[in-house]
C-alpha cells in the first residue's frame, strides 16, 4: 500500500510505470491523523517506510509553514498512529542529509553531529528528527514494546522517474529532450550524488535489521556514496553528456535570487557499514549512465509496460553489480 497526498508532477514515475497496477494507492494527507489511524488500523502493517514529505529546498522558501508542518508534524503523526498499536511494526523514518547543520566542512557528517539548518527545508527535517526521537524515547523504549523505529538520512538522489522542479537532472533531461539549453545555478557546488537504488537498498536493509535485532531500535543511519565520490554540478553534467547527444547549458549563477544553497555536503556512512554491513554499490559513471538511460528510454516514446520492465531491469542490474562487488545486504 502507498499513501500520498497527490501525484506531485507531470510526468511522474508513478504514472510512467503505471504503478497503480501493483499497489493499493490511497490519497491522504499524512497530517490528517484520524484518516491515517483509520488506514493503519485497516491494513495492520508489518513494515512502514515513511518517505512522505515536501522534499524540495526551493519550495520550502515559498511555502515554509507547509514544509514544516508536512515534514515535522507529518512524521509525528505516523508515529502517533503506532503509539497504542498492539501489533509488532517496524517503522523506518526517512528524513534527509539536510537535517544536519551544514557548515560545509570537508569531512562527512556522522549520525551524532548537530542537526539544524539555514533554510526552512533543513529546519523542517531537523524538527522531524527531534519529533521522531521524542516518540522513540517517550513511548517505544519499554522492553515489551512492539514498535521498533529506525531513522535514515540520505540525499542528492538521482535516477529515472524524477521530474521535480528545480532539480538538476530532471531539468537537464526535459530541456535536452526538447533540444534546449538548460539553465544551471552554482555549477561548482559539489554533492555526493547517488542513484536512487542506493538509499533504497539501505532502507530495506535497516528494516530487515530492525526486524531481526532490537539493538538497532532508535538508531540513525546515513546512506550515501563513499566520501571520495563528491562531484560538482558541472562534472555531473559533463558525465551526463557522455550518454546524451547535443547537450548544452548556461550558467545563470549571476542571476542570484538570494536563496541559500549549500556549496558542499558530505556524509560519513561508516556506521551503516559497521552495524548493517551496508555500503554503496555504484561508481559515479554507473550512477549517471543508469540515470540518463532511463530518461532516454522514456523520451524515445516507450509505453508504461516497457518503462516498468526497464525499471525492473535496472533493479536487477543493480543487484548484479552488488554481487560482483561481493556486497551482501542483511535482507
Amino acid at each position: 500500500m502507498g499513501l500520498s497526498i497527490d501525484i506531485p508532477c507531470n510526468p511522474s514515475n508513478f504514472e510512467a510505470t503505471n504503478l497503480n497496477r501493483f499497489i493499493d494507492d490511497r490519497r491522504v494527507d499524512i497530517r490528517d491523523l484520524s484518516e491515517l489511524k483509520k488506514i493503519i488500523d485497516e491494513v495492520q502493517p508489518d513494515f512502514i517506510f515513511h518517505l512522505a514529505a515536501q522534499s524540495l529546498v526551493r519550495n520550502s522558501y515559498q511555502n515554509p509553514l507547509d514544509t514544516i508542518s508536512t515534514n515535522a508534524l507529518g512524521s509525528a503523526c505516523i508515529l502517533e498512529t503506532l503509539r497504542d498499536f498492539s501489533k509488532p511494526v517496524i517503522a523506518v523514518m526517512i528524513t534527509s542529509d539536510k537535517a544536519y547543520d551544514n557548515v560545509e566542512w570537508a569531512w562527512g557528517y556522522r549520525e551524532t553531529d548537530r542537526l539544524g539548518g539555514k533554510d526552512p527545508y533543513s529546519a523542517s527535517k531537523g524538527m522531524a528528527e527531534i519529533a521522531i526521537r521524542s516518540y522513540v524515547e517517550s513511548y517505544f523504549r519499554d522492553t515489551d514494546c512492539n514498535i521498533r523505529v529506525g531513522i535514515t538520512r540520505a540525499g542528492n538522489v538521482i535516477g529515472g522517474g524524477d521530474w521535480a522542479k528545480n532539480r538538476i537532472v530532471p531539468d537537464c533531461m526535459k530541456s535536452w529532450s526538447e533540444n534546449n539549453p538548460v539553465a544551471i545555478r552554482n555549477p561548482s557546488s559539489t554533492r555526493p550524488w547517488q542513484h536512487v537504488l542506493e538509499p533504497l537498498s539501505g532502507y530495506l536493509t535497516l528494516g530487515a535489521s530492525l526486524y531481526n535485532n532490537e539493538n538497532y531500535h532508535g538508531e540513525a543511519y546515513n546512506f550515501g556514496p563513499t566520501t571520495d565520490q563528491n562531484y560538482s554540478v558541472s562534472e555531473l553534467i559533463n558525465e551526463m553528456s557522455k550518454f546524451w547527444d547535443n547537450v548544452s547549458w548556461n550558467d545563470v549563477s549571476h542571476k542570484n535570487d538570494k536563496l541559500h544553497e549549500a556549496g558542499l555536503l558530505k556524509l560519513n556512512c561508516d556506521k551503516a557499514l559497521s552495524d548493517l554491513n551496508w555500503s554503496s554499490t555504484l561508481e559515479f559513471n554507473d550512477t549517471v549512465r543508469m540515470t540518463v538511460s532511463w530518461y532516454k528510454t522514456f523520451y524515445q516514446g516507450s509505453d508504461q509496460n516497457s518503462m516498468y520492465e526497464y525499471s525492473i531491469d535496472q533493479i536487477n542490474e543493480y543487484i548484479s553489480l552488488a554481487k560482483q562487488k561481493e556486497i551482501e545486504w542483511s535482507i
